[in-house]
């Protein structure tokens, strides 16, 4: 796989296989969760971690509700600055992933908006942090992997 990413063209492969990945397995959690899980109810999964079924009408972990045009201009803003990243710098190590993944959970957010009008929220954690998905989750990574990715090459490059 090595070899593959190397290439701008693997480069690219390997996103979208990402991006693909995180988009079936989000919108597969929020459809089993609006199917079982009814809104209000919440189910034990682990100590400390509940599953909910809520609606986040704002972007991640609930920021900015009811903006919906000004979450429109700051996903497609944020998209259109990874893309072009992404295509210049498709030979750094790594660096489908988290282009993949952030891709992938915006994506899959984007579905939800505007199929339901806001986004299926079900992982609830303790000391009232806000209930996410996997697509909040696989931003949240892709952020971290990604500054991760652009600081160690600014540390290796002379």
């Amino acid at each position: 796989m090595r070899g593959l990413a190397q290439r701008p063209a693997g480069a690219w492969a390997l996103a979208l296989v990402v991006t693909v990945c995180v988009l079936a397995l989000d919108q597969l959690t929020k459809q089993a969760v609006r199917h079982s899980i009814t809104p209000g109810d919440e189910h034990k999964l682990l100590p400390g971690i509940q599953l909910v079924n809520t609606r986040n009408h704002g972007v991640a972990f609930g920021f900015l509700p009811g903006s919906h045009v000004l979450v429109t201009v700051l996903i497609a803003v944020a998209l259109a600055i990874l893309l072009a990243y992404f295509a210049l710098h498709t030979s750094k190590r790594l660096i489908w992933l988290p282009t993949g993944m952030l891709f992938g959970g915006a994506i899959g957010n984007i579905v939800d908006r505007l199929r339901e009008g806001s986004v299926t929220d079900f992982i609830k954690l303790p000391l009232g942090w806000p209930p996410f998905n996997l697509a909040d989750a696989s931003i949240t990574l892709g952020i971290l992997v990604l500054f991760l990715l652009v600081d160690s090459s600014r540390r290796s490059d002379p």
